[in-house]
């Protein structure tokens, strides 16, 4: 169990950035928010949790990283050498992550749930893709990808093709493109809420904190355990702050 036990500052959460689509003007736009962002958090920050899909795509070939992402991945090193904590999670859309955020930025990446207590309170943190029930076919190809065969046999591509690939594939997102909109579809059919209440019936946890889904929710999944989705920076530019005692979910703007 990892653990902040005291903090000097706030906890900040983010997700959902998709940096590289739908076209490099609009991710650089986007991506210069989120920088501005990260700049004014920095003042106060205890921790920052990044909670998947930062990029639309990413490959970490052997000698190669995608083009691009220069200001966030800069930002994120000055944070990290600063002495700030940064937790960094893999979404369905940069899960082939491997160790050049760990040797080059010094920041740990996960792959799986976490569970944390921040000042007396017991974090749940994931990106949340392939938990809970239902959506067999993802969860299979879900299981293919991360397999080291795949990977292995992807890393055979030059990385002109294969990124090229990757993009295609990943850009291929109804959402990301304005061709659809995330929205609410009620506790019986959200899988991660139902999800989170399997989690519960064995455990106390006081937040659960998602991405994924791309919707800004704040829901009580009973009186002393909520459930929270950070929404994206595609749309809402939202996050979500922690002070020690109360989590609120915000949205940012540039002034």
């Amino acid at each position: 169990m990892h653990d902040i036990p005291y903090l000097n500052g706030k906890v900040y959460f983010a997700s959902d950035l998709h940096l590289g689509t739908p076209d490099h003007a609009t991710s650089l736009q986007r991506e210069k928010k989120f920088v501005h962002w990260l700049e004014m958090i920095k003042k106060d920050a205890a921790a920052l949790f990044i909670v998947g899909d930062l990029f639309d795509f990413w490959f970490e070939y052997r000698q190669v990283v995608p083009r691009g992402f220069v200001r966030v991945l800069g930002k994120l090193a000055e944070l990290r050498d600063s002495g700030l904590p940064v937790y960094f999670f893999t979404g369905n859309h940069d899960q082939w992550m491997k160790d050049y955020f760990q040797e080059e930025l010094n920041i740990s990446v996960y792959k799986q749930p976490l569970r944390i207590n921040i000042s007396g309170k017991k974090f749940f943190i994931a990106h949340g893709d392939g938990l809970g029930p239902g959506d067999h076919g993802y969860k299979f190809l879900k299981s293919i990808f991360r397999g080291r065969f795949t990977r292995w046999l992807f890393g055979r591509l030059h990385p002109n093709l294969g990124i090229w690939l990757g993009k295609r594939w990943s850009g291929n997102n109804n959402l990301i493109n304005g061709k659809d909109e995330a929205t609410f579809l009620g506790e019986d059919k959200e899988w991660l809420i139902q999800y989170a209440r399997e989690v519960i019936k064995s455990e106390h946890i006081d937040y659960f904190i998602f991405g994924h889904r791309h919707i800004v929710l704040d829901y009580k999944l009973s009186e002393s355990s909520t459930f929270i989705n950070l929404g994206d920076w595609v749309r809402y530019n939202s996050y979500a702050i922690f002070d020690g005692k109360n989590l609120e979910l915000k949205y940012f703007t540039m002034d």
